[in-house]
């Protein structure tokens, strides 16, 4: 296959996604550090969509105390035995901060490596929250996606913005954050972070906010290098959906045995999810990868530590 991987201008950033790297699983990290924007909605509704195309996935936790993510697979293990249907499961680690970095840092990798050594995606979902394990998270990820709710009051998170002009002052806090790691691993010589911002939550009225978040976000794209992508649109189904861990992928016309049959809303709803994980532009199942990996491999070169 040919590497189809062109280098930005800074040597930090991804412009398209290289091939993975042979015998280890690509690496998607969700993140964002503030609650109520759909991480852990995505991180299923984008595994379900990998595993339909019979790639091998794995989804890590790191946000156990909540346990949205981890409540969620539960659920859909609970639905499939109380109906008897069969339906993709991902494998699942949910790892449970301590305090202790070190420690964190003994229960990510430990959670992280028979997923990287045996599956083709390992998709994690981080806490909404500057924590220990979101930074380890990130220095590990191959694919960055973040949620970002179609609002000002969210994209504070990423830049300061003059209220008169709507020109970005400058980067924020996560927006810093995520430089810092993709500078770091730029020095250690590791590939460049393909970081894309969704814009979730998308209203289908033609707003001025959302206009003007569009501009807003496509300006600060340039310059701080990220690309956008349109998320999922506010719809009360995926709420319906998390009690029995059902996606919309799942879902069939007439009912078929699982979940409620298909809408036309629903129908819709589903292509936006299509949308987006073909908008990752992430690298296809390498099928022999995991199994043709030697029992002495290590997981991962080794990447930084989390700043």
């Amino acid at each position: 296959m040919t590497d189809t991987f062109q280098p930005a201008v800074n040597p930090s950033i991804v412009q398209v996604q290289s091939v993975r790297e042979p015998g280890r699983a690509h690496v998607l990290v969700i993140g964002n550090e503030k609650g109520g924007s759909g991480k852990s909605t995505t991180a299923l509704h984008i595994a379900v969509s990998l595993m339909s195309d019979r790639a091998k996935v794995a989804t890590i936790d790191l946000d156990a105390r909540q346990g949205t993510l981890t409540r969620y697979i539960e659920n859909r293990a609970a639905y499939l035995r109380r109906k008897g249907v069969e339906l993709a499961m991902p494998m699942h680690a949910a790892v449970m901060a301590s305090g202790d970095s070190a420690d964190e840092k003994a229960r990510f990798e430990a959670a992280l490596e028979p997923a990287v050594l045996g599956t083709d995606f390992v998709v994690i979902d981080t806490p909404g929250s500057d924590t220990h394990l979101s930074r380890l998270a990130h220095t590990w990820a191959d694919t960055l996606l973040t949620p970002l709710n179609d609002s000002f009051i969210d994209l504070d998170l990423l830049a300061r913005i003059d209220p008169e002009t709507l020109k970005v002052v400058r980067p924020s806090v996560y927006a810093e954050a995520v430089w810092k790691q993709r500078q770091i691993r730029s020095m250690q010589g590791a590939r460049p972070v393909d970081w894309i911002v969704m814009r979730n939550r998308l209203s289908s009225l033609a707003a001025r906010n959302k206009r003007d978040m569009g501009t807003v976000i496509a300006a600060l794209a340039k310059r701080i290098g990220f690309r956008v992508a349109a998320g999922l649109s506010e719809r009360v189904i995926y709420r319906e959906l998390f009690l029995n861990g059902l996606t919309l992928l799942d879902l069939k016309r007439g009912g078929g045995g699982i979940g409620p049959s298909l809408t036309m809303s629903h129908v819709a709803a589903r292509q936006e999810v299509r949308d987006l994980v073909a908008a990752l532009n992430l690298p296809p199942p390498d099928a022999a990868a995991p199994s043709a990996v030697p029992e002495t491999a290590a997981a991962t070169p080794d990447r930084p530590t989390a700043g």
